[in-house]
């Protein structure tokens, strides 16, 4: 059986996905790679090989993927910033004789119109990626539905309003989770080599239309704001949200920097996020979750809010 590393593994996704992989027996397969081995002590309890490696010191992660068939290149946080990060794990994978990797990369990249700052990243690493040798699935999530419900909407439920530059743009956000079984299902299976998933929720939402069902679930006001970029960076600058990133750094429970979030937006509002698959389904062998669902299942916390 193929043994898999998976990169960032003390993160949420990289924990999603060896939860699942143990439940499937799968620990002593597995190698896990983290920057702080002591946050993945409990892996270790479980079974799962646990090594030191870090995206900023290439050296260490050749050592680091030994032994693997397949990596799961799960995409770093410093948005704008991260190739030459994603690079080193590359060149790590070819280097040590990985025959697969499988990357979180994100929706919408082909056209290079598209203003969304987290596009040069993943464009850029699908393509060194292609030319490492090995083999390759680029699983492009969309955005998740966990960012905007779970983390950005307690502030909205504070506030009553919901403030952003994407206008009248529609999306499929999706929920991590889905994405987490969606990488599980192409770890443990066959036939994925050189294929492309377009990993997204079952609908195309705008924000006002997620901002009435938050409204309509919890029995509270809700309001969609439509601000233009400018009004969009003033507002974060009000809340001290860095405009590049700052690693390990959260404000107000937003972990991202304001470049990548206001360029985002921009790109729902322009269309270059409108795509709506089955993917999830075809993975996983059942149908996305949605964003009302994942209003409903957490209604009390944003009533508490």
């Amino acid at each position: 059986m193929s043994r898999i590393v998976i990169t960032g593994a003390s993160g949420n996704y990289g924990r999603g996905v060896t939860d699942r992989l143990i439940a499937l027996g799968r620990a002593s397969d597995l190698i896990l790679i983290t920057r702080k081995p002591e946050k993945l002590s409990d892996r270790a309890a479980q079974g799962c090989v646990v090594r030191y490696g870090d995206f900023d010191k290439p050296e260490t992660l050749v050592e680091a993927v030994q032994g693997a068939d397949r990596m799961l290149l799960i995409s770093g946080t410093r948005v704008g910033a991260r190739v030459v990060q994603h690079k080193a794990a590359i060149d790590a994978a070819a280097a040590a004789g990985v025959g697969h990797v499988v990357y979180t990369s994100f929706i919408g990249i082909d056209d290079p119109a598209n203003p969304a700052e987290v596009r040069h990243d993943h464009i850029e690493t699908e393509r060194l990626i292609r030319a490492s040798g090995c083999g390759w699935t680029m699983l492009r999530d969309a955005h998740y539905a966990d960012a905007m419900i779970l983390m950005a909407g307690p502030g909205v439920m504070q506030s009553g309003k919901w403030f952003s530059n994407a206008g009248e743009g529609r999306e499929a956000m999706v929920w991590r989770d889905d994405c987490i079984e969606s990488a599980v299902a192409v770890l443990t299976g066959e036939g994925h080599e050189g294929r492309i998933y377009n990993i997204t929720g079952p609908e195309l939402q705008t924000f006002g239309e997620v901002a009435a069902i938050m409204a309509e679930v919890t029995g509270r006001p809700v309001e969609y704001v439509s601000l233009d970029d400018e009004g969009q960076y003033a507002m974060f600058d009000a809340m001290g949200i860095p405009r590049r990133p700052v690693d390990d750094l959260e404000v107000a429970g937003i972990p991202w920097n304001s470049d990548d979030m206001v360029s985002f937006g921009r790109a729902i509002r322009e269309g270059f996020l409108e795509l709506c698959t089955d993917d999830v389904e075809r993975l996983t062998g059942r149908k996305a979750r949605s964003v009302r669902q994942m209003i409903q299942e957490n209604v009390a916390l944003l009533r508490g809010a």
